[in-house]
């Protein structure tokens, strides 16, 4: 493309520098004015509206935004003009549609395409986000936050939403296409709406924010959207049909006088709408329901090239039913395609009975002494089932095209050989899968008795701790037993998120806010102000949040549940019930360190954070993704590090894990305690060793621990424990 297009290049380069420039020049002016009060201010009440406000971070912010935008829109515009130019290229390369298409499908193909996502992209803008910022904000604003958005983020945000929108509005164009292409019958289609219905929202569920809110307004379109496009699947189907066996010609020659009918009323309706008071009904309606769109044309604006009202009017009139001709015109071939199939199946069934009647030796139905195919007509032959031609040979089907040549039927010549075709194929097709059957069938055997192999060396006598194959099988075995208790693991843990998120949502992380700071040493700092820089920072630290403490509630569950298979596998042989006081005493030393760090540690840490900065005549404003887990650490994290030596002289109490392995395991329990911080704290590795660093001396602490319990129990006569006895 480029070797072709070298000498054009300079055009090109101009058109993508044209459009950069352009992008950048309207996003100055007035793109970003518009963007803000269409999309955030207009819907918002004067409180949201006033907390709210469009930031940028860094001094570099606007102007590499802007020229990000235009490159990406220079590359968009520039791309048509590339492909124009090295069309030659593409031509000899077999890149380039024949000439056999016509140039209005390609057209028209290309305009559905681009009017599609055009919809999805108008439907986000105008309906999707200003609902949604709106109601960001104001959920936002109601938990004591204020939502300063960063331009960068709430600009990707809205494109890349904007985009996925633009997207799945393709789903009509995407479903008819693969269907009328035989790729995907419009029965799986039909038949699988409910699978869809699920991708719809979990295609949703990646791009949208995840409160239920915005999750039904992504979804509930594209559901509806998804029923349209089945409509408009199966017309396209039938359309097919009804050009491979209906003339539109003779159709339209037949019709004429509906079709014309149709085209007058057509034009009649829009010109008695225009003129005869139909936009201010409508206006009227609009107002009644509350709407505050209206229809902004009058009878009077319609004048164009000079042209009178009526004039207009009719025109408009002509636009307008042009498209609706062209539907029923379709509707009309629709007709006649189910008379023409009701008459070929009624043939079909005739012929096939008569051939049945005159073969008395065939029994099996669908073989072809059943049919008569010399008698049979074209269609027919189409709508005949393809097994009812597995069994003629290649001389008796020449014979019959013969016959039908002589006859001066080439289609029905024509429609012989094809089948006799398709018959060959879907003989060999069927060979195909026995054959892939019996190979799928000889390798599960070998597999079997491979695994079997495997498994042998691996039996309870003869694995170790240091044999991986064994410790597959163990951790295998261990999930195989939780499979019958899982509706308890899946229950709870259904039960905890959504339980802490809706308590978050619906006004609890605005509670837990006023409470944090009223603790705080009023001689130290002021209260601060705490901003979500993203549209779905807030409801995105609710949800990790939420996820974190469901995972934590089940762990106690889930080593109970588990606790019978451990044993039988030789993994451990301690008590059970030491699980129900751990699971307990995990509870508690949560509830007590969360309180301890929530009423005095964390607010007395953050005051003193603070002090200098409130000092030095500096705004305070924190971000929610790291105040709020700064605050977590603080708190919740109190009670972790505590529950670690617990856990550890429990665990070596009930015979779990003892000291002596948790002494050798030091190195590897220190490196995981790492890498678990680098995965659940914020980004920056200080803030992994702010986490790593203390959980590492509570490890060491909890061996304090166990080698003093362990030496006082070795200096406790035997005779003490006797009598205890």
């Amino acid at each position: 493309m480029l070797s072709a297009a070298q000498t054009q290049l300079k055009k090109v380069f101009l058109v993508f520098v044209t459009g950069m420039l352009l992008t950048i020049w309207g996003l100055r002016a007035f793109i970003w004015d518009r963007l803000r009060e269409d999309l955030v201010y207009n819907r918002m009440d004067v409180t949201t509206a006033e907390a709210t406000d469009i930031i940028v971070v860094t001094p570099f912010d606007v102007i590499l935004l802007q020229v990000k935008i235009g490159l990406v829109v220079g590359v968009l515009v520039s791309l048509p003009a590339l492909v124009w130019v090295s069309r030659d290229s593409l031509r000899q390369r077999g890149y380039w549609p024949s000439s056999a298409i016509p140039r209005w499908k390609l057209w028209s193909f290309g305009t559905v395409i681009f009017l599609l996502f055009l919809g999805g992209v108008a439907y986000a803008y105008f309906l999707f986000f200003p609902i949604m910022f709106e109601f960001l904000a104001a959920n936002a604003v109601q938990a004591g936050f204020k939502p300063t958005w960063s331009i960068v983020m709430w600009t990707e945000f809205i494109f890349f939403l904007a985009l996925s929108f633009g997207v799945a509005a393709q789903l009509p164009l995407l479903m008819s296409a693969t269907a009328r292409a035989g790729i995907v019958p419009y029965g799986t289609y039909r038949d699988k709406w409910r699978y869809a219905v699920v991708g719809i929202f979990v295609f949703g569920a990646m791009f949208s924010p995840p409160d239920p809110f915005t999750q039904v307004m992504w979804g509930v379109p594209l559901v509806v959207l998804y029923g349209i496009s089945l409509g408009i699947t199966k017309l396209a189907v039938l359309s097919q049909q009804a050009g491979e066996q209906v003339s539109t010609k003779a159709v339209a020659r037949d019709r004429w006088n509906l079709l014309a009918g149709t085209f007058l009323l057509a034009v009649a309706g829009v010109y008695l709408y225009l003129l005869e008071g139909g936009i201010g009904a409508t206006n009227d309606v609009l107002a009644a329901v509350g709407s505050r769109y209206r229809v902004l044309i009058q009878p009077a604006d319609l004048t164009a090239f000079g042209l009178s009202q009526s004039a207009t009017a009719a025109l408009v009139g002509v636009v307008v039913a042009v498209p609706v001709t062209g539907l029923a015109l379709f509707y009309l071939r629709i007709k006649e395609l189910e008379q023409t199939t009701r008459a070929q199946a009624a043939a079909a069934a005739e012929t096939a009975a008569e051939g049945e009647a005159v073969d008395e030796g065939s029994t099996t139905a669908g073989q072809p002494a059943e049919i008569d195919i010399g008698a049979m007509s074209a269609p027919a032959l189409k709508a005949a089932n393809v097994e009812a031609f597995v069994e003629l040979s290649e001389e008796r089907a020449v014979d019959y095209a013969q016959q039908a040549i002589d006859e001066e039927n080439p289609e029905k010549a024509q429609v012989i050989l094809d089948r006799l075709d398709e018959a060959e194929e879907y003989e060999a097709q069927k060979q195909q899968e026995q054959k892939q059957e019996q190979a799928e069938e000889e390798e599960e055997n070998f597999v079997a008795s491979t695994a079997a192999g495997i498994v042998d060396p691996f039996t309870e006598d003869e694995t170790t701790e240091d044999d991986i194959g064994g410790y597959y099988y163990d951790i295998q075995f261990i999930l195989d037993s939780l499979t019958s208790k899982a509706i308890w693991l899946v229950g709870t843990f259904m039960v905890v998120l959504a339980g802490s998120f809706m308590w978050l949502y619906t006004g609890g992380i605005g509670q837990v806010r006023e409470i944090f700071f009223r603790n705080m040493p009023e001689e130290l700092v002021e209260e601060p102000e705490i901003v979500v820089l993203h549209p779905v920072e807030a409801l995105i630290f609710m949800l990790k949040f939420s996820t974190l403490l469901a995972a934590v509630s089940i762990f106690p569950i889930l080593l109970y549940f588990a606790w019978p298979a451990i044993e039988k596998r030789g993994l451990s042989t301690g008590d059970r019930n030491v699980l129900l006081w751990w699971g307990g005493s995990l509870f508690v030393a949560l509830i007590v360190g969360t309180a301890l760090g929530f009423l005095y540690i964390a607010p007395t840490i953050l005051s003193l954070l603070a002090a200098d900065v409130v000092n030095s005549n500096m705004i305070i404003a924190y971000r929610i993704s790291s105040f709020g887990w700064l605050v977590i650490y603080l708190t919740v994290g109190v009670g972790v590090l505590a529950m670690i030596p617990i856990t550890m002289v429990l665990f070596h109490h009930g015979n779990i894990v003892r000291y002596r392995r948790m002494r050798e395991s030091w190195r590897g329990v220190v490196l995981a305690l790492f890498a678990a911080a680098g995965f659940l704290s914020p980004s920056g590795i200080w803030t992994m060793f702010l986490v790593a660093i203390p959980a590492s001396f509570a490890y060491g602490i909890g061996l304090g621990m166990l080698w003093m319990y362990t030496r006082i129990g070795r200096r406790v006569p035997r005779r003490w424990v006797d009598t205890a006895e």
